[in-house]
């Protein structure tokens, strides 16, 4: 028996002297070395939110390895492991990895490596199964709270950052009723209201010289 919170090496002391007991040893000591899926950290990203394809980041994997005599050792990083990125055609939301954090990596079966490289169908690149060459990292499980966010709720969808909202299109179009709070500048383009404009080439209506006020805005 081994004490609350110590760790259990894959050798037993009686593993060697009982024939089950060496098979089940054999088992365990198989399927350790089986990458599936880990916490891991960002150590490195090659991109950092331009647009740009999907990049590549480094990893190291959080969960300690421990040898037969329950030595602790830090695993090796893991190189040039791509990113999910939400991604359909040229339609993206453009969130890259930053380095420190937290997230989950899966370990491909087989070796990734060529498809990685052609971008396509390809065989194997070798004959490795489940190996942390093979990692992709799926995102974040464990952080702070953001400053700068999309969050969805019950009362509607709150778009907050400290810097800036930029917008750019062709046309926009807002159908609802709008507040603005704060100062508003329109930088060329005409501003209509009810199809009359309100800039600075608008004229009025009923335009009598002395102290009296104008009509309202006629074109």
């Amino acid at each position: 028996m081994f004490p609350s919170g110590s760790y259990q090496p894959l050798l037993g002391t009686t593993d060697k002297h009982d024939e089950t007991n060496a098979l089940e040893a054999f088992v365990r000591a198989f399927f350790s070395g089986r990458w599936t899926i880990r916490p891991v950290k960002v150590l490195s990203v090659t991109n950092d939110g331009g647009v740009s394809p999907i990049g590549r980041v480094s990893l190291l994997p959080l969960v300690q390895q421990v040898d037969g005599e329950g030595n602790v050792t830090s695993h090796a990083t893991i190189y040039d492991a791509p990113y999910m990125r939400i991604q359909g055609g040229a339609n993206a939301v453009i969130l890259d990895p930053e380095v420190h954090d937290i997230g989950i990596a899966a370990f491909c079966d087989r070796d990734i490596s060529a498809v990685k490289s052609s971008g396509g169908e390809a065989p194997p690149g070798s004959s490795r199964q489940n190996d942390p060459a093979d990692a992709v990292y799926l995102g974040s499980i464990i952080a702070a709270a953001p400053t700068q966010y999309v969050r969805f709720s019950a009362s509607g969808i709150e778009l907050v950052s400290p810097v800036q909202v930029h917008i750019q299109a062709p046309a926009a179009v807002i159908d609802a009723n709008t507040t603005i709070n704060g100062n508003l500048a329109v930088n060329g383009g005409t501003v209509k209201n009810d199809g009359v404009s309100i800039g600075k080439t608008h004229t009025h209506s009923g335009v009598t010289s002395g102290s009296g006020t104008s009509g309202p805005p006629s074109t």
